[in-house]
């Protein structure tokens, strides 16, 4: 009995490295497709004009709109739908405000920002007339990616050539890792992280902080993770003169009291539980908890960097955001991308979902570095989705994510490089000025955050 069962041990052994062997294949395939793809799109691009490119990427963002409402009408998604939707019902029945101190029997803690209990409201009361809930609780992370697809354009386009900005508006469009997350499961990490571009995008290219301060305050009153870049965000707008920081501060000041004000006096301590103290669930899937599991480091030390050490990670994240801002201004776009991927990188937490929060931000440091994150978090995500749970990772997935994570290091790495290795006051030219992709090369200095 103990020669068969290390038979069978062996044969599940070659089966597990087979299918790993299958897995990487299809994975190198499908990386040198879309690299052909982009590499195909990047030549025809070379008489393009700003106008013609734009309409691809909308195209593109249009195709990309449509694979995800395809996806959220085909499939019942994950657990967070149903538990999204007895959100929705108690919001009705409690109000956005008062939710805060309901218990809420078998659901888990409500610790989502006041914007998302105004969404749920009005989401229940488009499922009463028909919609099926589930469809409409992935709409705005898929609404949301179309206009991330088209931002990210624009931030490129101004730091690289026409072609690249067209490739990496492309790759958001068609990324897989959002493609999973927002078409599939749903959450509204999508939109806290659209809104968190576009404040970027507004201050340091539109010139707009009015504008930027509403688009911050948005970002994180749907999902409050996008708070590590706020203060990278008012630094820019410092640095812009005292009209620009006014400005901003009013739109961001206007809308966080309209938003949180209500909820701020009537049920301080509860959200602050709930929503400012949340911590995340207690799974072990994903960067420094995994390593630390797989170590067999003490359970004190990873409950330690779970509970207090976390917010070591996050004023790392911060001090990196506001370092960035001030060295380089003009690559706040950048600055944005890298703190959210280090906050990915650092998290504790574990969830699938999560990944949305760099993909977006990795086609603006850079294609290839967004190429590489989709390849590899895109299958971690997919296959992972396709699990019992989002939360229970095959070895497989395991494997993928631990590969993602590395990944990610490395295009955070490159991202700061080529953040530093810009001229401090690039690009001088007026965002309204459109850039050719005929112009010369010397118009674009070399090492510019985005490529």
């Amino acid at each position: 009995m103990i020669c068969a069962s290390g038979v069978r041990a062996d044969g599940q052994g070659i089966d597990s490295l087979v299918r790993l062997s299958v897995l990487i294949g299809a994975l190198n395939s499908g990386c040198g497709l879309l690299r052909s793809v982009f590499m195909g799109i990047r030549m025809w691009c070379d008489a393009w004009n700003v106008r013609r490119a734009r309409a691809v990427v909308l195209v593109a963002a249009t195709i990309g709109l449509l694979v995800r409402m395809l996806v959220a009408v085909n499939t019942p998604g994950p657990a967070d739908v149903r538990i999204f939707q007895g959100f929705a019902k108690a919001v009705t029945v409690y109000g956005p405000v008062r939710i805060y101190e309901q218990p809420l029997p078998g659901l888990p803690v409500y610790n989502h920002p006041p914007l998302a209990g105004w969404m749920l409201l009005g989401l229940n009361e488009l499922a009463e007339i028909g919609i099926p809930f589930g469809v409409l609780i992935r709409s705005p992370a898929s609404i949301a990616d179309f206009f991330c697809t088209l931002i990210v354009f624009e931030i490129a386009r101004r730091r690289r050539s026409l072609r690249t900005a067209v490739a990496c508006g492309i790759g958001v469009a068609l990324c897989p890792v959002l493609i999973a997350t927002s078409g599939y499961h749903g959450n509204t990490d999508a939109v806290a992280i659209a809104f968190a571009f576009a404040a970027a995008y507004l201050l340091a290219d539109r010139r707009s902080p009015l504008a930027a301060g509403v688009a911050a305050a948005l970002s994180i009153s749907v999902k409050f993770i996008p708070v590590v870049v706020i203060p990278a965000l008012f630094v820019v707008a410092l640095r812009g003169g005292r009209p620009v920081f006014v400005r901003f501060t009013a739109g961001f000041t206007a809308l966080v009291a309209l938003v949180w004000g209500p909820v701020l006096v009537a049920v301080p301590e509860n959200l602050k539980e709930n929503v400012l103290e949340y911590a995340g669930g207690g799974y072990r899937l994903w960067g420094l908890v995994r390593f630390a599991d797989a170590l067999g480091l003490p359970e004190a030390f990873i409950a330690f960097i779970r509970g207090e050490g976390h917010y070591i990670s996050v004023v790392i994240c911060v001090a990196v955001g506001v370092w960035l801002a001030l060295v380089r201004p003009a690559q706040l776009p950048g600055a944005v991308a890298v703190t959210m991927g280090l906050l990915l990188l650092l998290t504790t937490a574990s969830g699938l979902q999560y990944l949305t929060w760099a993909a977006a931000g990795m086609f603006v440091i850079g294609f290839w570095e967004g190429l590489a994150y989709s390849c590899v978090l895109g299958w971690t995500a997919v296959l992972g989705y396709q699990g019992r749970s989002a939360v229970r990772w095959s070895e497989t997935v395991l494997q993928l994510g631990t590969a993602g994570w590395f990944v990610l290091a490395i295009c955070l790495v490159t991202g700061v490089r080529k953040i530093l290795a810009t001229p401090p006051d690039w690009p001088s030219s007026s965002p309204a000025e459109p850039a050719s992709v005929t112009a010369p090369r010397t118009s674009h200095p070399s090492g510019s955050a985005v490529n």
